[in-house]
């Protein structure tokens, strides 16, 4: 129970690996709320199951891509939790194709989600964040390698990783320490690991496997805790290897 009395919030929480991040927080102790853009009834699966384990959670619809949505729903999740000590933003889209099939709309959504949506709901949750709160962004190993046809979804978690070196640096006077997660890839109902696309990419893996949520949760959860006390500005990759 390292985290026992502390407030998290995770953006983008109703599955996937911001479902898993919730799960694990809460398991360590910390009252969580999540968000969400649209499928309320997975977030209400999240909810419950960290309810039947005892724990307390909460959900508010918010879309990260909506600056006024953003900002609601954090201001919501930090009333019900009574300030935050833990900021994780997970919410994300990606859009994949190579750049001559690229639009402005494909190009701009990703950067308004995946970018914008962190910077406005950063701005946002400081008023509530307690000095000594951690803030940890979920980017991915896309932002610093290349792969076909994924150029701008790369850019913006290329441009997530630089958010957080530069927050560091800002808030460190208030001892909050910012970081960033970047999985590999990772099974998940987005992307299984038993797709075409999973087989095209295992070569690429030295572990051979594709990755699980819970181990960018368990990672999440150290970087919250009280061992990580000492970590701020830098990039952990969970990747099996692939950047290696």
């Amino acid at each position: 129970m390292s985290l026992q009395d502390k407030k998290a919030l995770v953006t983008g929480g109703s599955r996937g690996i911001g479902a898993a991040i919730a799960k694990r927080l809460a398991a360590d102790g910390a009252a969580v709320a999540i968000t969400y853009a649209g499928n309320k009834a997975a977030a209400d699966a999240t909810v419950a199951a960290i309810e039947s384990a005892g724990g307390t959670a909460f959900a508010f619809q918010a879309n990260a891509g909506d600056p006024s949505s953003q900002r609601g729903g954090i201001e919501q999740a930090a009333a019900a939790l009574g300030g935050i000590d833990i900021l994780v933003h997970n919410a994300g889209v990606a859009e994949f194709s190579p750049v001559a099939d690229d639009t402005d709309e494909t190009y701009d959504r990703q950067f308004a989600v995946n970018v914008k949506g962190l910077h406005v709901g950063t701005r946002a949750a400081l008023p509530h964040l307690r000095d000594g709160g951690r803030i940890i962004l979920i980017g991915s190993i896309s932002g610093e390698m290349a792969f076909p046809a994924t150029t701008v979804y790369s850019a913006t978690k290329a441009a997530v990783a630089a958010l957080a070196r530069g927050w560091a640096k800002d808030l460190a006077a208030r001892n909050i320490l910012v970081n960033t997660v970047q999985p590999g890839p990772i099974d998940t109902d987005m992307n299984p690991a038993d797709s075409e696309f999973a087989g095209q990419v295992l070569g690429a893996i030295p572990l051979g496997r594709y990755g699980k949520v819970e181990e960018i949760a368990g990672a999440v959860a150290f970087l919250a805790g009280p061992d990580a006390s000492y970590i701020t500005g830098t990039t952990l990759n969970i990747d099996g290897g692939a950047t290696a």
